[in-house]
């Protein structure tokens, strides 16, 4: 499989500390401190209501910053969200695809959304449809792609624009086993030659120890972090399953 050649152009990290945020009398992150280290994939781990969505749109400015800190590192050095905006890409849950147009035609949205030349969607383009195996199916509308086509479509969309830092919100929700493990293969690919940064939110313990590093949340606090195998072993579980069920009764 060919890896999406100028993806990454720059190593970004992310600080959080102490991140708070209430909606009402719902607490969704409670004093919330994370690492996110550049260039490798990160699994926001935890059940519905853990505050994996609030999270990823907190980081992304798309909620507003009330208690805490965030740090963005570029190459080691501190900017701004407003600097870096963007060089990040989010997918979330629900993704704002449209029915009746084809793959084709949603990279053609997207690429004068971005504002990119045609030299360079060309060149991006092909290498898109060429990772996710969907060159045959690009005159299919969007409304008729399998599930798990549909989140490829949704992540090409996603990456056009060569970010360097990716927040990927429940991407394999919904779609079968296969497809998952597809999904999969592709965030390893993306991670070949590149330095992209991956920060994926996903309710499916399995998928903590495909990660590099994980954030186990559960009613917005965070009860572990580190990376997965090092965290079975520490706290003695056999997966991620009874490892949750021991820190959250612990």
């Amino acid at each position: 499989m060919t890896t999406c050649e100028g993806a990454g152009s720059y190593s970004i990290s992310i600080d959080v500390k102490n991140l708070s945020r209430k909606f009402g009398d719902v607490t969704a992150l409670d004093h919330c401190t994370m690492h996110f280290s550049a260039g490798v994939i990160h699994g926001i781990i935890g059940p519905e209501g853990a505050g994996k969505t609030t999270l990823l749109r907190t980081l992304l400015g798309l909620l507003d910053l009330k208690s805490g800190e965030i740090s963005y590192l570029l190459d080691g050095k501190s900017v701004k969200l407003k600097n870096i905006r963007d060089e990040i890409a989010y997918m979330p849950e629900t993704q704002s695809l449209y029915a009746d147009l084809s793959i084709e035609e949603h990279m053609l949205f997207f690429k004068d959304m971005y504002g990119m030349s045609h030299k360079d969607f060309d060149k991006k383009s092909k290498e898109l449809l060429n990772l996710t195996r969907l060159e045959e199916f690009k005159g299919r509308a969007a409304g008729k792609l399998s599930g798990g086509m549909y989140k490829k479509l949704g992540l090409m969309c996603a990456l056009l624009r060569s970010p360097s830092v990716i927040l990927l919100d429940e991407p394999t929700n919904g779609v079968d086993p296969i497809s998952r493990r597809e999904f999969w293969t592709l965030l390893y690919d993306l991670l070949k030659k590149n330095k992209i940064t991956i920060l994926m939110a996903t309710a499916y313990m399995d998928e903590a120890e495909r990660c590099t590093q994980v954030h186990l949340l559960e009613n917005g606090r965070v009860l572990a972090e580190g990376e997965p195998r090092q965290l079975m072993i520490q706290f003695d579980v056999a997966d991620f399953n009874e490892l949750l069920i021991k820190l959250s009764h612990g």
